[in-house]
């Protein structure tokens, strides 16, 4: 290689072939691609084909291609938070809604069916948040892809499938009211606009894409809703119902309906939420039982250290009178039925009766424990229909509360429900294991796993063509080492065709 540096002057940099053959193989080397290609040949050289053979083998080809195209991808949402009550009690994600795009924090919550966030104008709606976060407020009339829905509009009826829908008189405006279980409540109206997501492909690549969906805009907040300590934008949603954003994607062909979820227990929190199915060879799986408003699975019986507890199989149940066993991200502890809730904490107390010293704190039953872990505790599992077993270890039905003299105080996470025969499993058993909700399988799915981990997802086409991607914890240094590699490729060919380069520098 030889260069001339000449003042005021153009420069002269002549590149050989030789050099450029040597500085390709070092790229190839760098990126981790193969020095040496094959290239292979369809059809032998001395084999003719006709010209009609190639139109049908092209033929062929080209459904493929548009198959593979309609394919849906692996959404990735970021998590942030965490189940503990006593630091933040919630997971949320951000979305961008709108064009030009806006972000908003919502509370991931499988309880619920709807995405919505706060609107300007709202009444009672948070202006700060104790999370550390910008609280930012909708406006439909900012965005040029915004629209409002009608009472006439087909989606408009989709949303009476969970009774929240209401038609006003007055400007024949598509509303709705939600009420959630801990009082709080929050009524707005819907509207469309297009929300950003981050998609996965086969080939773990990284790209965006845009989907049309119909939201909530909240006008009105009560109860906790209105409280700034964890306020966030909204609430998004996962439910089964028709507009959940999973039913809305899943329906355009933008994302496979079913999604999955791993929360980190400890430390920051965070995790993984995910449109697919995350796949893991000690998942099991429960069904779903069909035609209900929320993910309702058969608890069959509960075991401790186990002991399967004398409890009648029927207080489990799913029914006109009994609300079942209930999967809800949006619940922050667990809650079991009271005819299964003194059971569950006599046999654990029992258990450790001779090792630590029971008290009653706040009204729950705690253990003043010396270790500093709650390993002296047993196991517990929580036994479904279809032989899936959810072993629950001490942390995952105890909270650390304080300390007393040295000695640390655990007490029992689950709560009791009175009179509404219901159980329902929160970010506290639902934390440290990998969720699937399976929507197209009808089956719910779980597994222990490390959630600061990524995970392999799969992809299933309706033609039933399987794909797996690498998704969560995605590091944006793997994307830009191979945005410079390809850059590296295609410089380094560009050089190889023209054997020799002259590059004119004026100083």
């Amino acid at each position: 290689m030889q260069a001339h540096f000449l003042a005021g002057k153009p420069v002269i940099l002549t590149i050989s072939a030789t050099v450029i053959t040597v500085l390709l193989q070092t790229a190839f080397v760098l990126c981790g691609f193969p020095t040496t290609l094959t290239l292979e040949r369809a059809f032998p050289t001395n084999h003719h084909v006709e010209l009609s053979e190639l139109k049908d083998r092209d033929s062929l080809r080209h459904p493929r291609i548009l198959q593979q195209a309609s394919v849906a991808s692996v959404v990735d949402f970021p998590v942030q938070g965490t189940y503990d009550p006593y630091r933040v009690g919630l997971y949320f994600t951000r979305v961008q809604l709108g064009s030009p795009p806006k972000e908003y924090f919502v509370q991931i919550d499988t309880g619920s069916d709807v995405l919505w966030v706060s609107c300007n104008s709202c009444k009672g709606c948070p202006r700060s948040s104790g999370l550390q976060l910008p609280i930012q407020f909708y406006d439909p009339s900012s965005s040029s892809t915004a629209s409002l829905i009608y009472c006439s509009d087909q989606r408009c009826s989709l949303g009476t499938q969970a009774s929240d829908s209401n038609c006003s008189g007055q400007n024949n405006q598509c509303s709705y009211t939600f009420q959630y279980g801990d009082g709080s409540g929050t009524s707005g109206f819907y509207v469309s606009d297009q929300i950003h997501l981050d998609t996965i492909s086969g080939d773990s690549t990284l790209s965006n894409a845009s989907a049309s969906i119909v939201f909530g805009c909240s006008m009105s907040q009560t109860g906790d809703l209105t409280k700034t300590d964890r306020a966030v934008d909204g609430i998004f949603g996962f439910g089964q119902q028709g507009l959940s954003v999973i039913a809305q994607l899943s329906s355009q062909g933008v994302a496979p309906d079913a999604f999955s979820h791993c929360l980190v227990g400890n430390g920051a929190g965070g995790g993984i939420l995910v449109l697919g199915q995350i796949m893991e060879p000690s998942m099991v799986y429960t069904p779903l039982i069909p035609s209900q408003p929320h993910y309702n699975i058969n608890l069959l019986s509960i075991s401790v250290n186990g002991h399967t507890l004398s409890i009648d199989p029927s207080m489990f149940a799913t029914s006109t009178s009994r609300g079942g066993t209930i999967i809800d991200s949006g619940t922050t502890l667990a809650y079991l039925t009271e005819e299964a809730f003194d059971p569950f904490v006599d046999a654990i107390t029992q258990s450790v009766s001779q090792s630590v010293r029971p008290l009653i704190s706040k009204g729950n039953q705690c253990y003043l424990v010396t270790s500093s872990t709650p390993e002296i505790f047993p196991t517990v599992s929580l036994n479904f229909a279809g032989g899936a077993s959810m072993v629950l270890r001490p942390q995952d039905y105890l909270l650390q509360q304080n300390s007393v003299g040295g000695a640390a105080v655990w007490c029992i996470g689950f709560q009791k429900i009175r009179g509404q025969g219901i159980t329902i499993l929160g970010d506290l058993v639902l934390k440290d294991r990998i969720v699937v909700y399976d929507l197209g399988g009808q089956r719910i799915g779980w597994a222990n796993y490390d959630c600061t981990k990524s995970v392999n997802v799969s992809i299933t086409s309706s033609g039933g063509r399987s794909e797996y991607v690498n998704a969560g914890q995605i590091s944006g240094s793997a994307s830009l080492q191979n945005t410079r590699c390809s850059l590296i490729l295609v410089i380094f060919v560009a050089l190889w065709l023209q054997l020799s380069v002259v590059i004119v520098v004026f100083s």
